[in-house]
């Protein structure tokens, strides 16, 4: 670190690290979650059952062409790169906040910026999660570059008290562009307006470029309101139940919290720590305010945690604590302990590695397939290709799965055959291929990892099925899992209930 320039080693890091999410995602099939959203994309609409539209629209492009998982996804490991340098660029910002506001001993006490930036990529880098969403795109991949530059844009308001026309604009698109990405994005709108509710006086009430952002924003996020003025309000009331979800327990809040410690490390913990305990006083209320960009969705997120939740949902809080962490962290290592976040960070590297080479080698294989998560990742490939030759070869109406984990993949691999979901719940896929006609035939595709009967019956469920052929997946001479195929004639009911 004598002979390079922090800014320089920051950069090497994230080269060193993009080139390892490249690889990686040349090596594996697409998970669930990116066949269902790579699917937004072949389906082009104003919006989804689910979700906002951008995740979307964001890789149609690419979509369009290639059905190649690596250089598709390209558009989730572009974005990790822009919330790298939206990291340091944000922590540099910060720094020079902290440093205007003060006069006294923390002017001479405040790490140098280049080495806050630094510590603050790091400590991203460093962290497990970041990296699954820098492979596979989600909404919370958009969200973490969006949540920070509206981040940075706070912090310039807070240094100079106003903005230009332009940059009142520019905070319109990226809240409205938020807004397309997640609906948890109204989190970061929250916090935002903390920031300015902070200031001892509101000027921004009566100018009217803040007015003219909140028009850009809502312009924005219109397709969201009028997708769903047309479909009944249906992704509102989905997230409200999918956010709640089911019995609150503690041992759910429990489990989060350690889930959160794992996947995200405790060196950004640490670092933020840090920052509260030498830098809280400096600015002491707008500080706190900027805060609300980790601790607003952080705690709303931990609060419905004991009712069930995924743990990469706070993945764009944790970036906008990045900046605070990596000030806190050159603080410490100021302070003389460099040897503890020398350890930490070595290990969650290490960590990092390690689930690599796990996902890389398909996992541990047990005489439970279940117990195996990596093995979801293989085999729906092929799994797709011998469906849809399948239903090409018995002229059947599609493709069946029990469950909408499983059509992502099916739809995905096996297009344009129309796949259908056999459940009672409503999504997407009743959006896309429409119910499931009376008498028809398919091709049901069974996975040994999330096994279920056939559905064979005289109500709601096939007259009979006939096996017609199977396929075991193998990587690296062990079997991951297999996949059963039937053909399944006369479907029972006119349609599946709502």
């Amino acid at each position: 670190m004598r002979h390079q320039s922090p800014s320089t080693w920051a950069a090497i890091s994230i080269c060193l690290a993009a080139m390892v999410h490249f690889a990686l995602g040349f090596a594996i099939e697409f998970s669930v979650d990116e066949a269902h959203y790579a699917l937004y994309a072949q389906h082009l609409a104003w919006s989804y059952f689910d979700h906002p539209p951008l995740v979307g629209w964001i890789q149609w492009p690419l979509v369009a062409v290639t059905s190649s998982e690596g250089l598709i996804r390209i558009v989730p490991e572009f974005l990790w790169i822009i919330a790298c340098i939206l990291v340091y660029q944000v922590t540099v910002e910060l720094h020079h906040l902290i440093q205007s506001r003060n006069t006294g001993y923390l002017t001479t006490a405040l790490p140098s910026a280049n080495l806050c930036g630094l510590l603050a990529v790091l400590a991203i880098i460093a962290a497990p999660m970041p990296h699954v969403l820098a492979i596979g795109l989600l909404p919370d991949t958009i969200l973490a570059p969006l949540s920070l530059g509206i981040l940075w844009m706070a912090l310039r308001w807070l240094r100079s008290h106003t903005f230009s026309l332009g940059e009142w604009l520019i905070l319109g698109a990226l809240l409205g562009l938020a807004g397309l990405s997640k609906y948890t994005a109204a989190f970061t709108a929250v916090a935002l307006l903390f920031v300015f509710l902070s200031l001892p006086k509101k000027p921004w009430l009566t100018q009217i470029g803040f007015w003219l952002a909140a028009l850009v924003a809502l312009i924005l996020i219109s397709p969201v309101l009028y997708w769903n003025w047309t479909h009944d309000w249906i992704s509102f009331k989905y997230q409200i139940a999918h956010g709640g979800g089911g019995v609150w327990l503690w041992r759910g809040l429990g489990l989060f919290l350690l889930l959160q410690l794992l996947v995200f490390g405790p060196l950004l913990i640490l670092g933020g720590i840090q920052f509260v305990l030498n830098f809280i006083r400096a600015s002491k209320f707008s500080l706190l305010a900027l805060l609300g960009f980790f601790f607003i969705p952080f705690v709303i997120f931990a609060s419905l945690s004991g009712g069930g939740g995924l743990p990469h949902w706070t993945t764009p809080a944790w970036f906008c604590l990045a900046p605070f962490a990596g000030i806190g962290l050159a603080k410490a290592w100021s302070l003389g302990h460099r040897q503890l976040i020398r350890i930490l960070f070595l290990t969650q590297i290490a960590l990092c590695l390690i689930g690599f080479a796990y996902v890389l080698s398909g996992g541990i294989q047990t005489s439970a397939v279940k117990s195996n998560p990596i093995a979801d990742l293989y085999g729906w490939k092929a799994a797709g290709a011998k469906a849809a030759e399948l239903a090409r070869g018995t002229n059947a109406d599609g493709i069946a799965v029990q469950n909408w984990t499983l059509g992502s993949r099916a739809a995905w691999y096996s297009k344009p055959i129309p796949v259908f979901v056999l459940d009672q719940r409503q999504d997407q896929f009743d959006l896309w291929f429409g119910k499931l006609p009376k008498g028809a035939n398919l091709v049901l595709v069974s996975w040994s990892g999330m096994p279920f009967t056939a559905p064979i019956g005289p109500k709601q469920a096939f007259e009979a099925c006939q096996p017609l052929d199977s396929l075991e997946i193998r990587h690296f001479g062990q079997n991951l899992s297999k996949f059963d195929f039937s053909l399944c004639s006369n479907w029972q009911d006119g349609g599946l209930a709502d």
